[in-house]
């Protein structure tokens, strides 16, 4: 019978896991749904990679428990090693051994399976490179080892997939490409996957939810869009994407700040200091010898540039503009906001 698709195909609860005085995950809850790819993003040293090693099996959690498609596989006085997990892993560097062939790779795990040759073909084909077993990895592209990489793992129909930082080691416009492709082989395949980065593009463009972490806990898990435009602290909205936080105050209504007074979205913070997030998208610039802005960089990508701002009061904010040069450093401008804010209570 078919898994329902709000089904949670792995449950953290309460994991934690230390290294002497280090506490890398700190009583992490965490769902992952069947056919979904969730995204773990995070900065170095948030606990993301651990995390990912504990639901490998390659770490015991010193409290918590973990199950994989309705087995438990880590708690107190239970532990299954990594080969009886139905865990398939992914690596940056694909890991594929050199001296077997594009087949015997993807076969590696499938040693005592019934239809072997078979199932080799079949997940070939699945990632496109069937007519290619033959071959050794150093024969292949970057972006053929990471299918090759893939199917190796999608062989013995796993629970679970884990990505660890797959893209990594390609070069930025094969990754761009790479990473949709694997997407679509991964959803073609129905897999739950689990996919641990710290690059927030990568996250937000082929997720279907992003779990925020932050010092061993997650902070936010969402949809990419609920993540980015309605972050649930100040930590996420500084993380996800581009983000100025303009320190101001709230009425409760609604918080006036350098920018002037600024429409909240949802609940504005009670009576007293706040910061609203400003996304250098929403920041909109106008020429204005008498402005009470000064362009202070601008800094050109051929797409679109970033153009930082000097508020005279001594705010540093950034506008996203597209590709046209409108601004050089020196001149004075007026910065107006597009749209409401999500804003938060403090002084940051």
């Amino acid at each position: 019978m078919p898994t329902a698709p709000d089904t949670a195909i792995v449950v953290c609860a309460g994991l934690r896991r230390t290294y002497g005085a280090v506490t890398a995950v700190d009583g992490l809850d965490l769902d992952v749904h069947d056919g979904e790819l969730l995204a773990v993003l995070g900065p170095s040293g948030c606990g993301k990679t651990t995390l990912l090693r504990l639901l490998a099996g390659f770490e015991r959690p010193d409290a918590g428990s973990i199950t994989v498609d309705g087995t438990v596989v880590a708690a107190p006085g239970t532990f299954l090693p990594p080969e009886r997990r139905r865990v398939g892993i992914v690596v940056q560097d694909h890991a594929l051994f050199p001296h077997l062939t594009v087949a015997a790779n993807v076969a590696y795990g499938l040693r005592r399976a019934p239809r072997r040759q078979a199932r080799v073909d079949e997940v070939l084909a699945m990632v496109g490179l069937d007519g290619l077993g033959d071959r050794f990895p150093a024969e292949l592209s970057g972006g053929q080892q990471q299918r090759v990489a893939i199917a190796r793992a999608l062989a013995p129909e796993p629970g679970v997939i884990l990505l660890d930082e797959p893209f990594a080691n390609l070069d930025a416009a094969l990754r761009a490409r790479i990473r949709f492709e694997v997407r679509a082989i991964l959803k073609a395949a129905g897999a739950t996957v689990v996919l641990v980065t710290h690059d927030q593009e990568e996250a937000l463009s082929l997720a279907d939810r992003v779990a925020v972490m932050d010092r061993g806990r997650v902070a936010q898990v969402g949809s990419p869009d609920e993540v980015y435009r309605r972050p649930a602290s100040p930590f996420v909205a500084r993380f996800v994407g581009d983000a100025d936080l303009v320190p101001g105050t709230s009425d409760g209504t609604a918080v006036t700040t350098p920018l002037g007074r600024l429409a909240v979205e949802g609940a504005a913070p009670a009576a007293g200091p706040a910061l609203a997030v400003v996304r250098p998208e929403a920041l909109r610039l106008s020429a204005d010898p008498d402005g009470p802005a000064t362009v202070a960089l601008v800094t050109y990508y051929g797409h679109d540039q970033l153009v930082e701002v000097a508020l005279d009061e001594g705010s540093v904010l950034r506008a996203r503009l597209g590709a046209e040069r409108l601004f050089s450093a020196g001149e004075r401008v007026r910065a107006e906001l597009a749209g409401p804010v999500i804003a938060y209570p403090g002084a940051g």
